[in-house]
């Protein structure tokens, strides 16, 4: 059976086929590498930046035969012009490539797939982002869990794109237990070892663990329950000072109480070698650690790092 990597083509107003292109020169007659979106359009897409790949429309997987050429499972989109297109057709053609490789993993005709950046204007408010997406479809929502991941160690944000106001009236004990639980269990899935993990506060030097705090009442009784579970778990710690390498040395996952408590400092570490994977669903879902990089499309400036470092990690699984 060939090991197949599966790759959505996600948002067309993007740096996506400029990425997708350059990844592709790297895994050329190496990997079995297709794409789900739209044959035309990554087409002409990449042929306007210059790069000269060989690009071959399929309609069923099962017409991938060899590594030379870049297979596009082709998803029906109607688009206007290179990088116009209409907010209605482009939303349905994302969400359509989504399904579609949701469909082939939840079949178990590929074990997990990569998804591209999307503009999460997309989900209308109904879903935060393709993470909290793809957990409805695979019906366990509030499960999932966001994994930022580098080979040094990884972060996770307990909630992800919430407007700050909305941070602290969602975290209770039930959620903090859940995200920690499917932690545990999906990292010793993926890298065959329980992971050492440590979890912040959500105030500045954790309240200076003043008794009723969020920290005293919540997040440390929770911790305590969650270490009777024989999981690896400390904490919590002051963000500001959590990041620096004595702090981190030894410790698998940092677990931050909102995203960009984590994310921030993590992005500025890692930059683009870094990849976003989805934990608690019945596959694995991952995704470049950037978004759509509007400001660059079509410059031939995009860096397919993050993508490349996504395609390694989804060969490794597949072995």
């Amino acid at each position: 059976m060939k090991k197949l990597i599966a790759v959505v083509a996600g948002e067309p107003n993007s740096i996506n086929s400029e990425i997708i292109g350059k990844a592709w020169e790297k895994f050329r007659n190496k990997e079995y590498i297709f794409i789900i979106g739209n044959y035309l359009l990554l087409k002409k897409q990449i042929n306007k930046i210059g790069l000269r790949i060989k690009i071959k429309k399929i309609n069923s997987i099962v017409e991938i035969k060899d590594k030379k050429n870049l297979h596009i499972l082709d998803i029906p989109f109607k688009f206007n012009s290179l990088f116009r297109n209409k907010p209605a057709y482009t939303r349905n053609y994302v969400l359509s490539s989504l399904n579609a490789a949701h469909d082939l993993a939840y079949t178990h005709q590929i074990n997990g797939f990569i998804n591209a950046a999307i503009d999460k204007k997309i989900f209308n408010n109904k879903y935060l982002g393709v993470t909290e997406y793809l957990s409805n479809k695979n019906k366990k929502p509030k499960d999932e869990v966001m994994m930022i991941y580098n080979k040094k160690f990884s972060v996770v944000p307990l909630t992800t794109h919430l407007e700050i106001k909305d941070i602290t009236s969602r975290i209770k004990p039930d959620l903090i237990r859940k995200k920690i639980i499917t932690l545990n269990g999906a990292y010793y899935k993926l890298f065959n070892r329980k992971p050492k993990i440590i979890i912040l506060g959500l105030n500045p030097h954790n309240s200076e663990n003043r008794k009723g705090s969020i920290e005293d009442r919540i997040i440390k009784p929770t911790v305590e329950k969650l270490r009777k579970l024989n999981i690896n778990i400390q904490g919590p710690f002051p963000a500001d000072t959590v990041f620096d390498k004595q702090k981190k040395i030894g410790y698998d996952v940092i677990v931050g109480m909102y995203h960009d408590q984590v994310l921030a400092p993590f992005k500025a570490l890692y930059g683009f070698d870094a990849i976003n994977i989805t934990l608690g669903l019945n596959y694995l879902r991952i995704s470049p650690d950037h978004g759509t990089a509007l400001d660059i499309v079509g410059l031939n400036r995009a860096n397919p790092l993050s993508l490349i470092t996504a395609i390694k990690f989804l060969k490794k699984f597949n072995d």
